[in-house]
């Protein structure tokens, strides 16, 4: 196929002209790198290349300036507002940057659109003005502030300039403006010289200015590309720009080259709505495979990514078999793995205290976390555990030198000092970390490369922020540090290395301005993304740039459409690949591009929906297969011992049985912020057998219990240092815990005063009683085992009561049963009542009491119920209940106990998990 460079080159060549004199002047330096290759395709002798450069280098060249980046640039305008503003109220220099960058955009827009400056910063005032009743006698100080931000628009502008000026530097738009004010004498000093402009669509004002001018002094040619579909078409914004460059003075007398023919030429024409990114991803990587069937090394074939975030979906979905490959467009240093640490460490730095969540996210980081292993230990590991262990919420570096005994103080110095008293030494403390990541990588065989070039970028990254801060002295915060942090990695990319004339290309759109290739895929056709739609990041109201001819997003979107339809222009194959599934930022509305193909009617558009066949996997329940070495396991815990909450467990579901008795698997203690409930339930449980155990085998009187109120508080808060560790019980949620502690142990004294006031007599039996029984069970020819411990057992007035405390709420009903099959099958209805028959069955058996019993339950969020007894009742409707433990009962419930037992132990019958 041709291109559009080769024509160029071609009826350059047929014109007779010099190539080797020419200056080509390009709209990137892609293009550049493209061109350079077509020359030996247009020339039939050896030559000097040409001077090929981009329209940003021409116009340096002409201005006389160097360009600024846009963070030093930042750094000026605040030297700048500083000179400018009161020294009493100046905005920090974060609070700054939120609003410069947009001010400093629309000086760049002034600029290079040529605007009179001193006007349209003066017709902006006027206008804040009239919102603001400037008439009006009694302005607030918040009006008279933003009114006077307004007014010394021009001011900023002017010292700015004149600053850079002086330093022989500018911003893009001042340089551009310069160069138009050069632009005469450069035209004097270069009569011999003949320049060409290639491919250029949509020109600002400055632009305009310097080619027309080159133009009517007959030291230039320029060549456009455009299509006669777009041009013709009035309402076609592809042309829209094209359109009005064709209406220049000097194309009254000269030939308008070229307006070509290709777009309505034959083409293969697919669109595929897909879901998701991913899906787009690997809908590409299908496209590929089925090209390199008939063009193995996919050259003249490009994959344009309207999105750049799907720049590494695509890398991991292309085909094994490809050879050579090209990446125009850089990786984000921000997403890069480096980045994640130093987010990370900027988010510790900035809160007031070191969160628990984020010292464990920084301690257990793949860069971090080979620092931390010191004489073969993981003090990562130590870190972490030491934190769930003590309940710590907060942290400080002294804490953390404690937990690794001083062994990593130069990692935790660094990682954790205090930030905030010196951005230098934040700023130092980031380059030594680099330093130790990347030492620690060169030691590491196994270390991957690229990840030694990500230290190298970081490096540069912070060395240029300590440059701009000692060379302005602005950075006065850690906020301020982010933000500038956060800027330059924003900017900041990782090249790809590759062959940028073979094999596959893969780039953004703006990189493929005046190429042109055979076969084309486009994705992320979406409004939104492309085109990118209304976004107006500017002070300048859309009606006053109308009026200064500044670009709105109707020109941006048109930029979009050029480019767009350039790439169909002479491609033959063309895939167009849009997201399906809304997205609440970007929308999933299919692109206008799309719609306007459809309608278009010059091409038949192959429109497909395509659904991924993901592989429907059905849940399944988790099946262990009991093998022998599983029985024996099995027959060892019954030797040792069930609870009865094991059994329960059982019954709510036998694969946590399996993961906890048999594997020994415990769950992982967490840090608490907030006081968990079985915490709050230890507490109260052990509060109560401090209290209690003194008076085993007394009668409780009122002067007893109303002294035992005095010693309440100082047990509570034993318990809860002795279990919540280091966590803190002196504010928020965990202080109304801490009451709800006491008022639950002051309440059920209050329940035992107020029954000795009314004549009942209360003696205290045991408390937290050790018990464990033998069970005969000939079938399996070993002694089974249950053992647990009783709350509390007493004798109120005569009678024995086995009592189980419970903090959670309990109801009556809960304690009731009406068939005894039930009791091991339904968790949630009979699980109480197992309970607290296993004890009283252990009481029984072991000879430590005689029936009749009763047993239950006494719940301190139900306590005005008082002892919730187990009953047992013949059906739902019977208000007869029978709240004695009997021998009948008992032996009721061995056959039940046996039963589950039996199944637990029966080779036979695996471990099925249960849906819960």
């Amino acid at each position: 196929m041709t291109t559009f460079i080769l024509d160029v080159l071609n009826n350059l060549q047929n014109s007779k002209a010099n190539l080797s004199e020419l200056s080509f002047i390009l709209p990137s330096k892609r293009a550049g790198v493209f061109l350079k290759h077509q020359l030996p395709k247009a020339i039939d002798k050896t030559i000097f290349s040409p001077e090929i450069i981009s329209i940003e280098e021409f116009v340096e060249t002409l201005s006389q300036l160097k360009p600024i980046s846009n963070t030093e640039l930042l750094f000026e305008f605040y030297n700048t507002y500083i000179a400018l503003t009161k020294q009493e109220d100046p905005d920090t220099f974060e609070s700054f940057s939120k609003w410069a960058q947009v001010l400093l955009q629309d000086f760049n827009e002034i600029d290079r659109y040529l605007i009179e400056q001193e006007k349209i910063f003066n017709y902006l005032s006027a206008i804040q003005d009239l919102n603001h009743w400037s008439l009006e006698e009694n302005q607030t100080d918040f009006v008279t502030n933003y009114l006077s931000f307004w007014k010394k628009l021009y001011n900023y502008y002017n010292h700015l300039t004149q600053s850079l000026l002086n330093k022989k530097q500018g911003y893009q738009g001042l340089i551009y403006r310069e160069a138009v004010a050069n632009l005469e004498t450069f035209i004097q000093s270069n009569t011999g010289k003949q320049y060409v402009f290639i491919g250029f669509n949509a020109l600002n004002t400055a632009e305009e200015t310097i080619i027309q001018e080159l133009l009517q002094n007959d030291l230039a040619k320029i060549y456009w590309d455009i299509d006669t579909v777009f041009l013709e078409n009035p309402k076609h914004d592809a042309a829209l720009f094209i359109r009005q460059h064709k209406n220049w003075p000097f194309f009254k007398k000269n030939p308008f080259n070229w307006i070509n023919e290709n777009y309505s030429k034959e083409k293969n024409i697919s669109v595929y709505g897909i879901p998701k990114n991913i899906g787009q991803a690997k809908h590409i990587g299908i496209l590929l495979e089925n090209l390199q069937k008939t063009n193995p090394s996919l050259q003249n074939t490009a994959v344009v990514l309207s999105d750049e975030n799907l720049l590494i979906p695509v890398l991991n979905s292309l085909p094994k078999t490809l050879d050579a490959l090209n990446i125009t467009m850089g990786f984000p240093l921000k997403a890069i793995p480096l980045a994640t640490l130093f987010e990370a460490l900027f988010h510790i730095h900035k809160a007031p205290h070191f969160y628990y969540k984020d010292v464990v996210n920084i301690v257990s980081n793949q860069f971090i976390r080979p620092l931390l292993f010191i004489d073969g230990i993981d003090l990562s590991s130590k870190i972490i555990e030491t934190i769930d262990a003590n309940n710590l919420v907060y942290l400080s570096q002294k804490r953390l030198l404690e937990i690794t005994n001083n062994k990593a103080q130069t990692i935790i110095n660094l990682v954790f000092s205090n930030w905030k008293q010196s951005i230098e030494t934040a700023l130092n403390n980031c380059l030594q970390l680099i330093l130790l990541i990347k030492a620690d990588l060169n030691n590491n065989t196994r270390a991957n490369l690229l990840y030694l070039e990500y230290t190298f970028r970081f490096s540069e990254l912070f060395n240029e922020i300590v440059r701009l801060n000692s060379k302005y002295q602005h950075l006065t915060s850690i906020l301020s540090l982010h933000s500038i942090y956060k800027e330059l990695l924003s900017t900041n990319t990782l090249n790809f290395q590759g062959e940028p004339l073979q094999g596959l290309q893969i780039m953004g759109m703006l990189e493929t301005r005046v190429l042109d290739f055979e076969t084309v895929i486009i994705s992320s056709v979406n409004e939104g993304i492309l085109p990118s739609g209304k976004t107006n990041n500017s002070f300048i109201p859309f009606d006053v740039k109308l009026e200064n001819n500044l670009p709105t997003y109707k020109e941006k979107d048109a930029v979009y459409t050029y480019h767009f339809y350039h790439l169909l222009q002479r491609a033959k194959n063309i895939h167009i690949l849009y997201n399906t599934e809304a997205d609440t930022l970007t929308g999933g509305e299919k692109s206008r591009f799309v719609t306007q193909l459809e309608l278009e009617k010059i091409h038949t558009i192959n429109h497909q929906i395509i659904t991924p066949k993901a592989p429907i996997i059905l849940p399944t329940l988790n099946i262990v297969k009991k093998t022998k070495t599983l029985q024996d396991q099995i027959i060892q815990v019954a030797k040792e011992g069930f609870s009865p909450s094991s059994l329960i467990n059982y019954i709510r579901n036998p694969i946590d049985f399996y993961y906890q008795k048999i594997l020994k698997i415990k769950e992982q203690d967490n840090v608490e912020e907030t006081v968990a409930e079985n915490t709050l339930g230890t507490v109260v449980h052990n509060t109560l057998e401090d209290l209690y155990k003194p008076l085993l085998d007394t009668f409780l009187t009122i002067e007893t219990l109303r002294s035992l109120k005095s010693k309440m508080e100082e047990s509570v808060l034993y318990h809860f240092k002795n279990e919540y560790k280091e966590g803190d019980i002196t504010k928020g949620k965990n202080l109304i815990i801490f009451e709800i502690a006491k008022r639950y142990v002051s309440n059920f004294l209050d329940l035992e005063i107020n029954a000795l006031n009314q004549g009942d007599t209360i003696k205290i039996i045991a408390i937290e009683a050790e018990n464990s029984v033998l069970i005969n069970m000939p079938e399996l020819n070993v002694p089974v085992k249950i053992k647990g411990k009783v709350d509390r057992v007493d004798i109120r007035n005569g009678i024995t009561r086995i009592i189980d405390y419970k903090t959670g709420s309990v109801q009556q009903n809960q304690v009731e049963i009406i068939n005894w099959e039930d009791l091991t099958t339904d968790y949630k209805k009979y699980s109480k009542s197992f309970q607290v028959l296993c004890y009283a069955y252990m009481m029984l058996e072991s000879k430590k009491l005689n029936t009749p019993v009763e047993a239950g339950i006494i719940s301190f969020k139900n306590l005005n119920a008082g002892f919730l007894k187990f009953a047992q009742k013949e059906s739902n409707y019977s208000k007869h209940k029978n709240t004695l433990i009997t021998k009948e009962i008992l032996n009721n419930f061995q056959i039940e106990l046996k039963k589950l037992i039996a199944e637990i132990c029966n080779p036979d019958i695996d471990f099925i998990e249960k849906e819960l």
